[in-house]
C-alpha cells in the first residue's frame, strides 16, 4: 500500500537526500535556491531535455511524463521528490503521490503562500506568470483568489523558455517578448514567475515596470515553505549535486555550471 502524502513527516531534519525533477534546464533555479538555504546533504537532479517543455502539451501527456520521472527517481534512496516544473505542479501531483512511496512537493502551493506572507493589501493586481499549461489549470488564480486577491491577470508568454534556452537573458530580442505581453498591461504589485525558466530573466521582468514590483519565484517559494514546515538548514559543508537528463547530460552539466557557478 502507497504512502499517503503528508505535510512533513516528523522528524523532517534527519532527511538529507532530495529529488528535483523538472522538464529541462529550468529547475536548476530552483536547486539554486535549495543550495543557498543549505537544506540538503544531496540533490538528484532530474531534467527531462528530451522532451522540454511541457507547457503547450495536454495535462494527460504531462502527467505520463511526470510518472516515467517518478520510476527514475525509485533508482535513489531519496527521502522526498520536488517537481520544479509548474506544469507538472498543476496536474499530475495527485498521480505521483499514489504511486510513491516518498513525499512528493510541488511549487504552486509554496508560491501561493509566499504571496499570502508578502502581507499585501487585498486590493493589489497579481500578476501570474506560466505556461499554458499552468495558466490553463487556473491552479495559482483559484489559489490566489481563495487569499482575497480579486486583481488577478494571468498570461502564458510562451516566447519566454525558448528565449531563456538560448541564453538570452537580456538585450532587444528579450525586450520585444517583453513589449509583446505586457504592453498593455497595468503595472502589477506583485508577479508570481510560475515558471522555472523565468527567474533567469527576473530582472528584466521587473525593470520593465515602472513600480518595480515584488517577484516571487517557485526556487525560493518551495525553500522558504520547506523550512517553514519543519526541514532545517545544514550546519556545515556544501550539499552534493548529481545530474541527469533525458538527452545531452553533459549539455545540462555545462548549463548547471554555468548558472549554478559550481
Amino acid at each position: 500500500m502507497k504512502k499517503k502524502f503528508s505535510i512533513l513527516h516528523s522528524p523532517f531534519s534527519i532527511r538529507k537526500r532530495a529529488g528535483v525533477f523538472d522538464s529541462g534546464s529550468g529547475g536548476l533555479t530552483v536547486v539554486k535556491s535549495l543550495l543557498e538555504h543549505h537544506l540538503f546533504d544531496e540533490i538528484v537532479y532530474y531534467g527531462d531535455t528530451a522532451r522540454v517543455p511541457y507547457g503547450p502539451k495536454d495535462p494527460a501527456t504531462i502527467t505520463r511524463y511526470a510518472l516515467e520521472a517518478l520510476e527514475f527517481f525509485k533508482n535513489f534512496e531519496i527521502d522526498l521528490m520536488i517537481t520544479a516544473c509548474n506544469s507538472v505542479s498543476a496536474h499530475a501531483l495527485p498521480e505521483l503521490r499514489i504511486n510513491a512511496d516518498f513525499d512528493i512537493y510541488g511549487v504552486i502551493e509554496p508560491g501561493i503562500m509566499a504571496l499570502k506572507n508578502a502581507n499585501l493589501p487585498r486590493a493589489s493586481r497579481i500578476l501570474v506568470l506560466g505556461t499554458k499549461a499552468t495558466i490553463g489549470s487556473s491552479r495559482y488564480q483559484n489559489g490566489i483568489r481563495e487569499l482575497g486577491f480579486e486583481n488577478i491577470e494571468a498570461i502564458a508568454p510562451s516566447l519566454f523558455v525558448p528565449i531563456v534556452e538560448e541564453g538570452i537573458f537580456k538585450g532587444e530580442v528579450l525586450q520585444s517578448a517583453l513589449d509583446h505581453y505586457f504592453k498593455a498591461l497595468r503595472p502589477p504589485d506583485a508577479i508570481i514567475l510560475g515558471c522555472t525558466h523565468f527567474p533567469l530573466i527576473a530582472d528584466a521582468i521587473r525593470d520593465y515596470f515602472p513600480n518595480r514590483p515584488l517577484l516571487i519565484h517557485s526556487g525560493e517559494a518551495i525553500a522558504e515553505y520547506l523550512e517553514n514546515n519543519g526541514c532545517k538548514p545544514r550546519k556545515q559543508g556544501k550539499s552534493d549535486l548529481k545530474i541527469f537528463a533525458s538527452e545531452n547530460p553533459d549539455g545540462l552539466k555545462r548549463i548547471a555550471k554555468k548558472w549554478l557557478a559550481l
